[in-house]
């Protein structure tokens, strides 16, 4: 029963994981075309009213004037800022998903040459690093939030209180922590590492690629 639940806590972490990275690239691409397409539309419509009013078609400057203000009321100055603030929770919660799913680049030469236990201390003492190396920037980055909290700073545009945009640095690092000491565990049971195959494709056909199993 208690394995069961464990598992069950494990994949709703997965799948949570995997939400919150798909939502927010999504949103920021997303934010960014539309910030983007208003931009050069805005262009192409003062383009389109001064060619109007020049050629006389004074029906459809009227009409890019008031076209060009309707889509200039949508103040987008603040989408750039938030983008940024996006791509970093991104980046970190991506990073714990890395470790879990295999896909980090690596060094291994020197390990795929030893065999047996040499390998298998070489592979578990690489994760453990990871581990502490994570914990550590986990630990700094929550005295960081503190120290932000108490100084109640907000961004520039946005005004968002900085300590929430500066959390992703613990959440994310301690998250990694997790994965690390998750990989390790798994395969110091069963010698098996998490491996991601870049030829395969989710969802589609066989795909050879794998990661910690429940």
């Amino acid at each position: 029963m208690a394995a069961d639940s464990t598992s069950r806590a494990l994949r709703a972490l997965d799948r949570l994981e995997e939400i919150v990275i798909a939502t927010l690239l999504g949103a920021a691409t997303l934010l960014i075309f539309v910030a983007v397409a208003q931009r050069y539309g805005l262009s192409g419509i003062a383009s389109l009213y001064r060619w109007s009013r020049a050629e006389g078609l004074e029906g459809l400057s009227a009409v890019s004037k008031n076209l060009f203000f309707a889509v200039a009321y949508v103040r987008l100055t603040w989408a750039q800022e938030l983008c940024i603030f996006m791509v970093v929770w991104m980046a970190k919660f991506g990073a714990a998903y890395g470790v879990r799913t295999g896909i980090h680049v690596g060094v291994d030469i020197l390990v795929e040459r030893l065999t047996g236990n040499a390998q298998r201390v070489l592979i578990i003492a690489g994760l453990l690093s990871g581990a502490f190396f994570t914990a550590v920037i986990g630990t700094l980055g929550a005295s960081l939030v503190w120290h932000i909290y108490d100084t109640g700073q907000t961004s520039a545009v946005l005004e968002l209180p900085m300590w929430i945009v500066y959390l992703a640095v613990p959440l994310g690092s301690y998250l990694m922590c997790f994965r690390f000491l998750q990989v390790a565990w798994h395969f110091w049971r069963t010698g098996e590492r998490p491996h991601h195959d870049p030829g395969a494709v989710e969802g589609v056909g066989s795909d050879t690629g794998a990661e910690v199993p429940r």
